[in-house]
């Protein structure tokens, strides 16, 4: 990663995080606070890429068992029945409740399996310092960010089925071990996206420019 100050740096000039307020770094560099907000001020998140790998890495290995253990467990007169994700929206699908089966299977499978790729692709190219089509990067960076919490609808649906049938007195249905996990992978996904500074993106073309 070249050490090199961009632009902004460069012209004595610091954005913060929080607010984005507008800050020249004159009064107190990388210690100094945001004028407006008071957060601390940084040209870059501090150890933006490796916080961000770290959490990813995280919600990779707990992808894995948010689907393939089960999400919930039905106890009724029949017995106990355990579902998985994939299986509550072929069940769902099976039984006519086709659009919440759709919305299940993109929100709880497709969206978090979208985000770890995306931020892998993000991660990998910028740790590259690539200046590989830098405004698309740009604009998936966004897409992550403002997807990430639409990612939490599966859990939604827990909640609301736990509440209806502990209300009908039917049986007695509980989150289970993969509810958990998936709860995990979409928070750990969101403070990965948080933790990733999109500026680093444009730094290799400042960095290049600098050099010719």
């Amino acid at each position: 990663m070249a050490t090199t100050l961009p632009i902004a740096a460069k012209a004595g000039f610091m954005t913060c995080h929080i607010c984005h307020q507008l800050n020249h770094a004159a009064h107190g560099g990388h210690d100094s606070a945001c004028a407006r907000c008071g957060a601390a001020l940084h040209f870059r998140k501090p150890d933006s890429i490796a916080r961000s790998w770290a959490l990813l890495i995280a919600a990779m290995i707990l992808y894995v068992p948010a689907n393939v253990m089960h999400v919930t467990e039905t106890s009724a007169l029949t017995g106990i029945q355990r579902d998985t994700i994939m299986s509550g929206v072929i069940y769902l699908w099976a039984t006519g409740s086709i659009p919440v089966a759709v919305l299940i299977f993109f929100a709880s499978i497709m969206v978090p399996l979208a985000k770890i790729i995306a931020l892998l692709l993000l991660l990998i190219t910028t740790q590259r310092g690539s200046t590989w089509r830098q405004l698309d990067r740009g604009r998936l960076y966004r897409v992550v960010e403002l997807v990430g919490r639409w990612s939490m609808v599966d859990i939604y649906v827990i909640g609301l089925l736990v509440t209806l049938v502990q209300l009908g007195g039917l049986a007695n249905i509980v989150a289970g071990p993969g509810a958990i996990a998936f709860g995990a992978v979409v928070v750990l996904t969101m403070f990965a996206a948080e933790a990733f500074d999109p500026r680093l993106i444009w730094d290799a073309g400042e960095n290049e420019s600098g050099r010719e």
